[in-house]
This record gives structure tokens, sequence and C-alpha cells, in this order.
């Protein structure tokens, strides 16, 4: 089905992660997306796991809808001359090489324009494409150690990655954000421009508080587990039956929320965010003592009546078994050539007014090599 994309070709030359995650979400906007893979082994995350479905990989399957598969040998002068074609349809180019690759392979960006001046190219590269370091390789959990993600996460004293893979991930929606700019910027020069991105800057760029936390303040951040670094009561606090958690972001909240937990909202003690903050631990014991009074449940409810914002903690398939997940479009089905049919994590755009996408299941490895053959001969 069309979308704001429609008729926009994508060559999608990367892999893993960051650049399928982008060219995906270009795919969900309506782009065609040609994925270009090694003859034979394809994309890497087609090996990862476990888990497998039937020997299908659940990794690969995660950021691959949508997509057509072209089987093409780069290192080969067929290859090479076909992807020449390609590019010379194309809108955008997507790659994720290391620095220097797509010049080896004889398309470095002067020719890229040469072949197509209205060319945009994506090019996501772990640490950036220049400066000191630019040229080294960067898988997600480094990048989250380098850039400092994992000193703000987790228990005090205990670095901890993130359970998802967040720079791929920031990295993806950065390199989205410049396609659809120089995609605009096309419609008034005529040219298409270069776009690049990595996961240190994504990373970096995401920041926010605890990167001002030094640059202004001088403060180094540290991980202070579930709770937040700056407000309090804001983060996961024990029930009778578990754990929830709470966020009293403001003084409105407060007032709304000390009662609740058998506490004056005046006590001079947590009177302000400052306050609260620097009695933490005092604050926490106080509250948890008030909560072991009732279920997780109870507690949700009565935290809903007040208007204080509170949630319980799902484990994943908790989250898919979700009315509301599933009321955002979040979970889709495809029917996939060898697993029939399957649900996969939907997008997370919707468009007012626009019917309900049919989505594309990740493509087999060189599924549409001859569909796309007979499209670049067409005009020929």
């Amino acid at each position: 089905m069309p979308g704001p994309l429609d008729g926009v070709v994508v060559v999608d030359l990367s892999r893993v992660v960051a650049g399928p995650q982008a060219t995906m979400t270009l795919a969900d906007l309506g782009a065609r997306v040609i994925k270009v893979e090694q003859p034979g082994t394809g994309d890497e995350t087609r090996g990862w796991g476990p888990p497998f479905a039937d020997g299908v990989s659940t990794y690969y399957l995660s950021v691959n809808r949508n997509k057509e598969s072209v089987e093409l040998d780069l290192k080969s002068a067929a290859g090479r001359d076909v992807l020449t074609r390609l590019v010379e349809r194309a809108d955008v180019l997507v790659e994720n090489f290391r620095t220097g690759v797509m010049d080896r392979l004889g398309f470095g960006v002067a020719r890229l324009h040469e072949l197509n001046p209205a060319l945009v190219i994506l090019s996501i590269t772990g640490f950036g494409h220049d400066g000191p370091e630019g040229g080294r390789p960067g898988y997600d959990a480094i990048v989250q150690g380098e850039a400092g993600i994992m000193s703000v996460t987790g228990p005090p004293g205990t670095p901890s990655k993130v359970g998802l893979s967040i720079a791929d991930i920031l990295a993806a929606g950065n390199g989205v954000a410049g396609v659809l700019a120089a995609l605009y910027e096309r419609t008034r020069t005529g040219r298409g421009s270069v776009v690049r991105t990595s996961l240190l800057a994504s990373v970096v760029g995401a920041h926010m508080f605890q990167g001002t936390r030094w640059t202004v303040a001088g403060d180094v951040p540290e991980s202070v587990g579930n709770d937040h670094p700056s407000i309090a009561p804001y983060g996961t606090f024990a029930c009778a039956d578990g754990v929830l958690q709470i966020g009293v972001a403001n003084q409105g909240l407060w007032r709304r929320f000390a009662p609740l937990a058998g506490l004056d909202p005046d006590d001079p003690r947590y009177a302000t965010i400052p306050d609260r903050a620097s009695r933490r631990a005092e604050l926490t014991a106080e509250i948890e003592k008030a909560l072991a009074g009732g279920t997780r449940a109870e507690w949700l409810a009565r935290l809903d009546a007040a208007g204080v914002p509170a949630g319980s903690i799902r484990s994943i398939d908790e989250v898919y078994e979700w009315a509301q997940t599933r009321s955002q479009g979040l979970v889709v089905e495809v029917d996939h050539p060898e697993l029939g049919r399957i649900e996969l994590p939907g997008p997370p755009i919707r468009f007012d007014g626009a019917p309900a996408r049919e989505h594309t299941a990740p493509p087999l490895l060189g599924e549409h090599t001859a569909a796309v053959m007979a499209w670049l001969e067409e005009d020929e």
C-alpha cells in the first residue's frame, strides 16, 4: 500500500541493525527498499541465534520487514555492474560499512553522485567517518561503553548495558531524519546530499541532562539504579506483592501523592524536589512502608485515581499481549514463505486517516533477485 514515501527507491547496502532499522523505517513509510546481500550468506544476522524459528533467525526478522532481497557479489564485475544500474535508478542509498569500504568497492561519494547527482546517501558508522578514531568498528555494546551509557545505567557501581541495541536504534532514527531532510532539500536544489551519523554521535546526542550535568555543572553522573538522578520519588518501589514504578516529577504531583503514602506534603524534609532528592533513601523507606499495606493492583488503582503517574513492570511477552500495545498497531501479522503467518513488532508511526498497511515478511536471501533484475531491464 502507498505511504508518504511511495515512489522513493532505496538501495540498502547495510547489514546487522543500525542500517537495516533505518531502511525498515523508510519501507514502513512507503519506500521501495532493495536489500543487497552477499551471495550464500547474506546479512550476518541471518545466522544470529538462538532463538531460531525453524531455522530462521528471529533477530533478522526484527529489522527487515517490507524489503526485497537481491544477492550481489560486490567484489565481482557483474555485481558492481548491477549495483551501478541500481544506483542510477535510486533515490537513496544506505550503507553502514567501515570508513573506506565504499571507496574500495569503487562506489565512493564522488562516483555515486557521478552516476546519480540526485542520490541521497546515508552513511552510518560506529564512531564517525573521520577523526582520530573514525575507522574503528562499532558494535552496539562497545559503543554503549565508550559513549557513557553504561556508566549511568544499572545498580550503583555496576556499569550495565541497556538490554536493547539502543545505540543502533538511535543511529537509525537519526539517519532516517537526515534522509527525510535531504529528500526535502532535493525538492529545491535537485541534488542529493550525504547524510552522516554514527552510533557514538547518536548516543552522545541523547545524553540530555546527563550531558549538561558535566558540561555546565562539572558534575560527573553516576548510575543510580532505577531512581531518577535529579527527581524523587521517581523510580521503582516495593509493595505487598512485587514492585511498581511511580513518577512524582513536580510539586503538583507531590501534593497528590504524599497523602496516599501517609506523608505531609509540607514536611520540610521533603518540601521541594532538591529536598526529596537529597533524602532519597529516607523517603523511599517511608514510601515502601506505606506501600507494603497493599498489592500492586490496589496501589496502581489508587495512584491512577489520584492522577499520579505509575505503572507495572511488564515482561516482553506481557507487552505483546497487552491490549494497549495491540491497539496502537505495534503488533503486525505477515505471511512468511517458510514460517507461515507470524507476528512481528510493528512500526511506531501512524498517520491519521490512513488505512493500516499490509506488511510483507522479511525476505528470504535473494528472494527478489529475478524480479529486481527484470525491473532494471524494463527501460533498457
